[in-house]
């Protein structure tokens, strides 16, 4: 999955820029919102809560931004617009299969802004289920400064963990999503650096992409969906060898 990865770098990177704009923390102020809503507004008693809160720490994000948006979730700070989540599917170039996840206090604004976005490069918006069948949710824990893959390896086992993929010091451990704290917390107790643990939406089948311009057009979408404001996290099954991403570059 040469060309995901690569994807995923250029997101890291586009996180950092988004940061200084202030979009990001729109972001990061939903996911907060809405995990303080779905439990107590304590983060230690609320696993995603936490979740969400250190992803903010890591942001760069003010601690009072942090506050006021647990405050709003827990019912404490007036909020003219409540926050829903809603999921959104369809196809892009070449039949990728695409998942959005979204928060909104304007399912109609959304919903068209998504449409426009799939429509821009020649895909569409389906109806509820259409590409979801494609994926599985998995709970996905990323850590950093990995030394000993084989060691690693026996903590996941250990912790309840299904699988591992390693990318130089970096790695990503699965496992069920309803065992995502616990493995989370085995990690951390065995002092590995647990950057995020989050529910995704992985992929059980892939589109190769191989044509230049049809890569070019779903990386375009995949930008597209994730600078609108109301999308908090999208997913795709394409794969893109290396050397079409760099020509793409």
């Amino acid at each position: 999955m040469a060309g995901h990865s690569k994807w995923a770098n250029i997101k890291r990177q586009k996180a950092r820029v988004d940061a200084r704009k202030g979009s990001l923390f729109t972001k990061l102020s939903r996911a907060i919102i809405v995990a303080a809503r779905s439990g107590l507004p304590d983060p230690e008693a609320n696993f995603r809560l936490r979740s969400a809160v250190e992803k903010a720490k890591a942001a760069g994000m003010p601690a009072e931004n942090i506050e006021r948006a647990i405050a709003k979730g827990s019912g404490n700070w007036t909020d003219d617009s409540p926050l829903e989540e809603i999921r959104y599917e369809g196809y892009g170039p070449g039949g990728v299969a695409v998942l959005i996840e979204a928060m909104t206090d304007n399912r109609n604004r959304t919903a068209a802004e998504v449409r426009e976005a799939f429509s821009k490069v020649g895909g569409s918006l389906g109806e509820s289920g259409c590409v979801s069948w494609l994926f599985r949710q998995k709970g996905v824990i990323s850590l950093e400064g990995v030394t000993d893959p084989e060691a690693l390896l026996l903590a996941v086992a250990e912790a309840g963990g299904e699988d591992l993929k390693v990318e130089g010091t970096g790695a990503e451990v699965y496992c069920d999503y309803t065992l995502l704290e616990q493995v989370a917390t085995y990690l951390k107790k065995e002092g590995y650096q647990v950057q995020e643990a989050a529910i995704r939406w992985i992929p059980s089948t892939e589109v190769h992409v191989e044509d230049p311009e049809t890569a070019k057009l779903v990386l375009t979408l995949m930008e597209r969906l994730d600078n609108l404001d109301d999308v908090q996290n999208v997913y795709a099954n394409f794969e893109i060898d290396e050397a079409v991403m760099e020509s793409l570059a």
